[in-house]
């Protein structure tokens, strides 16, 4: 059988983890975590590594050449399905010709949920940091290419998992299962160094959460950001089959 490989392209903060933990259930799947973080780090400025927990760690530990963690990624596996959990703006300067052998999902989240989550770990953030435009880029790039990627709203996942699940297992050519629903809290090997930071809340939690719309006033210093990754989240909504 080939190889399935599932290559989820998402922001910070928009359930990514949990959708990690819901396919690592799969006794035919591996996960990865963000196997290309190290070479995103290695890739940019030292006033943006700086800004994220345990940068040094990161690079220390993982590979940062972004060409051979493709290499890896298109390479063999003792599994029939591989999931690749991927930030997008991790992918700098990278030839994405490989996407044309992987099933590509764009994931993301209404940034009036999204923003305010991200800033309780890294304040003040940019464009950059929360990669809605990343998204759009890379739409655009895949399309290109002539590669339709499956759209998911963490809301819609939250809302209602299996059907969300099961429309992504069916692109895939997999079929879904019902241990994907759930999973033990705590930590996974899986996990990257990173997690005491950023996965707190689903190490506590079992399964997909219920979706509750925030209830907080949204922080009037992110407004700017909002401003301008609300266009990228609406482009991507509309595009949503």
């Amino acid at each position: 059988m080939k190889t399935v490989r599932i290559c989820l392209w998402s922001g910070p903060r928009n359930i990514s983890t949990a959708l990690m933990y819901s396919f690592a259930q799969r006794e035919d799947t591996m996960v990865l975590d963000e196997p290309l973080y190290a070479h995103y780090l290695a890739s940019s400025e030292k006033a943006l590594v700086d800004r994220h927990p345990v940068a040094q760690v990161v690079l220390d530990t993982m590979e940062n050449d972004g060409a051979k963690v493709v290499d890896m990624m298109m390479g063999e596996f003792p599994s029939d399905v591989v999931f690749f959990k991927n930030m997008t703006h991790h992918l700098l300067d990278l030839d994405r010709s490989f996407m044309e052998g992987v099933v590509n999902v764009i994931l993301t989240r209404d940034p009036v949920d999204m923003l305010p989550s991200f800033a309780k770990v890294i304040k003040d953030p940019t464009m950059a940091d929360v990669g809605y435009k990343a998204h759009i880029e890379l739409l655009d790039s895949l399309l290109k290419r002539g590669i339709e990627p499956v759209i998911i709203d963490s809301k819609n996942l939250l809302l209602n998992p299996r059907v969300a699940l099961t429309k992504l297992c069916d692109v895939a050519g997999i079929t879904f299962d019902e241990r994907m629903l759930k999973w033990d809290a705590g930590p996974r090997a899986e996990d990257g160094v990173w997690a005491a930071f950023w996965y707190s809340g689903t190490h506590q939690s079992t399964g997909f959460k219920k979706y509750h719309q925030k209830t907080e006033p949204f922080p009037n210093n992110l407004r700017p950001l909002l401003q301008a990754c609300q266009p990228c989240y609406d482009i991507l909504i509309n595009r949503m089959n």
